[in-house]
């Protein structure tokens, strides 16, 4: 036998034998195969599956906060002091119109002369105001309904300014005290550092006589009975 028919003999083994050993490791060739463990699946599937199943959950948790949040849920839970039924409201809070006091008497020492020209306002009388350039006559002065005002709830008070002459003015740019500064603002800086809220700070509808104490609460909380402490008892 010449040495080409023994290299293609030798050859054709070598294949004939990874055949086999290829044949024995498959499923077909290897029962056993079929007992073996699977193959771990690979992590980042697994990652997403787990992605999925909490993305039900974290969607819940945004609907309950959202609707927490409009209906006011979280303003019970973090000021929970609420009267069933809330006294009637008949003047200011004791904390407001003891501020306003202070504000009166702080402005006077800077030659500014204050006239307070409305605190406490019924929800009637607020409606009468609504109606002012609406169904009455007269110009639009509030967009705000019975219930929808601080005023209604004595959180709020108006104020003016009085001239030596006697006439009550509301004009920003005068200056009586003849110190180069607006009245009207020293009076509003001043309203500030007692803890009140300016009105001519509201880009939507500015009111600039108006100087409110919420404590934190909106309205929508005030209407549904919440109060702030000091109207337990209800007002003389």
């Amino acid at each position: 036998m010449n040495k080409s028919h023994s290299a293609v003999r030798r050859t054709s083994a070598r294949q004939d034998s990874f055949r086999d050993q290829a044949y024995s490791s498959s499923p077909a060739g290897n029962p056993a195969w079929h007992k073996q463990s699977p193959r771990k699946k690979t992590s980042g599937r697994s990652n997403r599956t787990k992605r999925k199943s909490r993305l039900p959950w974290v969607l819940l948790l945004v609907i309950l906060a959202v609707v927490g949040y409009r209906s006011g849920w979280f303003g019970q839970l973090f000021q929970p002091e609420r009267i069933n039924p809330p006294p009637p409201i008949t003047g200011l809070h004791p904390v407001v119109a003891a501020k306003q006091k202070e504000l009166v008497s702080l402005t006077g020492q800077q030659g500014i002369r204050v006239v307070i020209t409305d605190g406490f306002r019924s929800s009637e009388e607020q409606d009468a105001l609504y109606n002012q350039g609406r169904s009455e006559a007269g110009a639009v002065v509030t967009y705000a309904k019975g219930g929808q005002s601080y005023h209604n709830y004595g959180l709020a008070i108006d104020f003016a300014l009085k001239k030596p002459d006697g006439n009550i003015i509301w004009d920003l740019d005068y200056d009586g005290n003849q110190n180069g500064r607006s009245d009207w603002l020293e009076v509003v800086g001043i309203a500030k550092k007692l803890g009140f809220t300016w009105g001519g700070d509201w880009t939507d509808f500015p009111d600039y006589p108006h100087l409110q104490m919420d404590f934190g609460y909106s309205i929508k909380q005030l209407k549904r009975g919440l109060r702030p402490k000091g109207y337990a008892t209800p007002q003389p």
